[in-house]
């Protein structure tokens, strides 16, 4: 059922989609597969762990900046946003964006604009945002972690993905992948 839907999500260039589940559930995959089989295939698969971005410099990375607005900022650098322009951002844990960023972000879905830090003009782009956590982001808001208006942006379409536990029958596939992928890259013969 979600490699269906998956398949029909690809072929829309803009819809924001957000991926849920526990880690190891292959979000990154579907992610990348979504990208692969959409009209931006051609651009290039940004992706961001946000839970590895320091949170200080969180709205740097996504957004960029101008040379001398923050301390250390020694040059202009273009953000994730801006390196996705006519491509697909996926944004890996994104329960783990800091609040004062999630308006930013938000801001930068609904209008496609944003501004680098020390800007003083708008930058538009066209990017395609995919999102996943493993954590339950409704909790989140309701702990006021996370922002509402941004997790309902970001779901306007929603995957949950189960773990492997319940879906034994990819079992078998999955062992079938690792051994010819081990095998190619140790120049083995496959069994």
């Amino acid at each position: 059922k979600i490699l269906s839907a998956v398949e029909k999500l690809a072929k829309s260039m803009d819809t924001t989609i957000l991926i849920d589940g526990e880690s190891g559930t292959g979000k990154e995959m579907i992610a990348k597969f979504i990208h692969q089989n959409s009209p931006r295939a051609n651009g290039p698969f940004i992706q961001i762990n946000v839970s590895a971005i320091p949170r200080e410099l969180a709205e740097s990375e996504l957004f960029g900046h101008k040379k001398g607005s923050f301390t250390g900022a020694v040059e202009s650098r273009k953000g994730y946003f801006e390196i996705a322009d006519h491509s697909t951002l996926f944004l890996d844990e994104i329960g783990e964006l800091p609040l004062t960023t999630q308006v930013k972000l938000l801001r930068a879905i609904e209008t496609n604009e944003f501004m680098k830090l020390g800007a003083e003009t708008v930058s538009k782009v066209d990017v395609r945002i995919i999102a996943a956590t493993n954590k339950d982001l409704q909790k989140e808001v309701d702990s006021r972690r996370f922002r509402e208006d941004l997790y309902f942006r970001l779901k306007a379409v929603s995957l949950t993905i189960p773990p492997l536990r319940k879906r034994k029958s990819d079992i078998e596939e999955l062992a079938k992948h690792f051994i010819k992928s081990y095998c190619e890259n140790n120049r083995l013969t496959v069994p």
